[in-house]
């Protein structure tokens, strides 16, 4: 059984199909990529996958169990993670709580035996503990110390997509997807989340799945990689069998483009 699997999964918004029989197998500890133009369907998927779309068709199998449908909460509490395209923070909040938010999946005490906690060696208490114990394991990892105590909103753009991805990392996912993670980012900033990344598949055994329109960093990162365009897969292999696949230079560049560039040829 793969660790992963989305068989033929088809969304249709009316009379619009979103996704048109898209299949994806991944195998555990790797690096992925899904890449296409604009509104190919790349969000849709990820959408479907954690939850908030229920597919119209089709199924999604992860470790074993079929999970298309189920609500996002359930997913997540399976060991699956993701941040999003745009940034979903609580830009009130600081680094620190947005991280613990992350953390609520693990916690056992309930609102009413947090409420009731007396003293240093409460079980409230000490979960706490043990849980910003584990942030600050995350904010070292990601070098999130200067943004620690900081609001969310003031900080920026890209280490609020570090802070996303921290939070995301919180959940302790062994699938995590990611929703073009380097957005926003400058060179050195994405060179950071590329070791970073990989670290995270080496060090923590987790599997990740990236949307990701900069192709140097999918070139870099990704052992596979699904194209998609309106909807539909066109190509699906190695990085460096889909670099040069037509299907996949038509989608970027246009038919006409490509048929220039043969010509030239």
């Amino acid at each position: 059984m793969p660790f992963f699997e989305v068989q033929n999964l088809t969304m249709v918004f009316g009379g619009l199909t979103a996704l048109d029989n898209i299949s994806l197998t991944l195998e555990r500890g790797s690096i992925n990529a899904v890449i296409g133009p604009n509104g190919a369907g790349k969000t849709t998927l990820f959408n479907c996958i954690t939850g908030l779309y229920k597919p119209t068709a089709g199924r999604i199998i992860f470790k074993g169990t079929d999970i298309t449908g189920r609500k996002p909460y359930k997913i997540a509490a399976m060991g699956l993670g993701r941040t999003f395209q745009n940034i979903e923070l609580f830009s009130h909040m600081t680094t620190m709580d947005n991280l613990l938010l992350g953390r609520h999946l693990h916690m056992k005490t309930g609102v009413f035996g947090g409420a009731a906690c007396f003293g240093r060696r409460s079980p409230a208490v000490q979960e706490e503990i043990a849980q910003r114990r584990k942030v600050e394991e995350i904010i070292d990892f990601l070098d999130l110390q200067s943004a620690r105590d900081r609001f969310v909103g003031g900080l920026p753009y890209g280490t609020q997509k570090k802070v996303e991805l921290g939070r995301a990392l919180a959940t302790e996912p062994e699938l995590l997807l990611l929703d073009e993670p380097v957005a926003g980012m400058n060179l050195e900033e994405k060179q950071d989340l590329v070791i970073w990344l990989k670290d995270i598949q080496e060090v923590f055994g987790v599997t990740l799945l990236v949307i990701e329109h900069d192709m140097r960093v999918v070139m870099d990162i990704s052992q596979q990689v699904l194209v998609i365009n309106f909807g539909k897969p066109i190509a699906r292999g190695k990085p460096q069998e889909v670099q040069n696949h037509p299907e996949v230079l038509k989608a970027y560049l246009g038919e006409d483009s490509v048929d220039q560039m043969t010509g030239a040829a």
